[in-house]
């Protein structure tokens, strides 16, 4: 089981306002970190892993911790 796609998911769609998967893949690219909006669907959809430095990227952008995104019930 893959949590780290739903909660990207999750934490995406909790932004104010909503990213898309787009938007997401820019602000990832203004971070150094190449993740296009079909890889996202895939993490999201439990389709690819994650790696580390993407996992870290991820949390940064999205404001929660990597904790969070790893199942921890804390945001």
């Amino acid at each position: 089981m893959n949590i780290v796609g739903r909660r990207v998911a999750e934490a995406r769609q909790n932004c104010k306002p909503a990213l898309t998967q787009d938007a997401l893949s820019g602000r990832l690219a203004r971070e150094g970190i190449q993740l296009d909006r079909a890889a996202i669907a895939k993490i999201e959809n439990n389709l690819r892993h994650v790696l580390d430095y993407e996992l870290k990227g991820l949390a940064e952008v999205l404001g929660v911790e990597v904790g969070w995104l790893l199942g921890a019930e804390k945001r």
